[in-house]
């Protein structure tokens, strides 16, 4: 494990158990319904979240400057780095010597880091900076 100053990385580790049982049906979140019917079985949380187990690593956000895109401090992030980077998609970048995660934006051979939060600044990446697109966002856990 690794602790860089913004973000927590961990590694994926193999699932020894079958599983956690799934409900299979949908939950209403209006009027309940009768649930006389479900049917019991078991999900594995690697097999719906980790695309390419190889090049996914979990992080913990710090900070608050993506709460607009749902992630908010100490949520666990799903990153795969097999995915291509491409405009508006939410990724882990190493910018000057820190991991952040912010959403692309990337126009005209231009790329910049677009916060989710009004209160923190956009960064427009330069020749002078010293960046590395890590990893794109897939799935973020939260606990409730």
């Amino acid at each position: 494990m690794k602790k860089p100053k913004n973000l927590t990385f961990f590694t994926p580790k193999a699932s020894t158990t079958n599983g956690a049982v799934f409900i299979d049906m949908t939950i209403s979140a209006g009027f309940p319904s009768p649930a006389d019917d479900f049917r019991e079985t078991r999900i594995s949380l690697d097999e719906e979240l980790i695309l390419n187990k190889e090049a996914t690593f979990f992080a913990k956000v710090s900070g608050q400057s993506m709460i607009g895109a749902g992630l908010e401090d100490n949520d666990l992030l799903v990153i795969d780095r097999s995915i291509e980077p491409t405009n508006n998609k939410i990724a882990v970048c190493f910018l000057d010597g820190e991991f952040t995660v912010k959403r692309l934006r990337v126009e005209n051979d231009e790329v910049w880091l677009q916060p989710e939060n009004p209160d923190y600044p956009i960064i427009k990446i330069t020749e002078e900076n010293n960046f590395v697109i890590w990893g794109i966002v897939t799935n973020v856990i939260k606990k409730l």
